[in-house]
């Protein structure tokens, strides 16, 4: 199997953009997802997007360039969540709640306002598996742990998030 010339040291900022460029999108939603702000997630995204043209020689197997990448979102938002100022210095948005008649819609803005109080990591699992529809087996590459154990993680968040979409709907 022949590597693009970005692995394979004659690397032109085409070919990084042609292996790493459709994940972008991606990587600055699980930023968004893991952060709450987007303007964390663009900062965020912007470095590892640096640290993977980077280490782009590190890249074995093309075909799991999405994953390898995600794997470097993942972690530059953990290093922005260890920051001190970012305890200090966050203002979430307060939660907003709407009258609209549309029943998906209305379930959609429950389920959102539940991700935001679970966990980083928790809400980590549940957007790569259920909204960015990743296999397990490359759920557990970007995060960093085996394919059983991203299924007992996705079990253990889809449970933690229930409670909340039950309090959504009492209120």
């Amino acid at each position: 199997m022949d590597m693009p010339a970005a692995i394979d040291g004659s690397t032109g900022a085409r070919d990084f953009d042609g292996l790493i460029g459709p994940h972008i999108e991606t990587g600055y939603r699980l930023a968004v997802t893991l952060l709450l702000d987007p303007d964390e997630a663009r900062d965020a995204v912007q470095e590892a997007a640096i640290k993977a043209w980077r280490s782009l020689g590190r890249l074995r197997e093309p075909e799991h360039a999405r994953a390898w990448f995600l794997s470097i979102v993942a972690n530059q938002c953990r290093s922005t969540m260890r920051r001190h100022w970012w305890l200090l210095g966050r203002n979430p948005l307060p939660g907003a709640r709407t009258q609209l008649a549309e029943e998906p819609l209305v379930r959609a803005l429950d389920i959102a306002a539940a991700m935001t109080r679970l966990p980083p990591d928790d809400r980590a699992i549940l957007h790569l598996h259920f909204y960015l529809d990743l296999p397990l087996d490359e759920v557990g590459r970007v995060l960093g742990i085996s394919t059983g154990a991203a299924r007992s993680r996705l079990y253990r968040a889809a449970k933690r998030l229930r409670p909340e979409l039950t309090e959504e709907e009492i209120r």
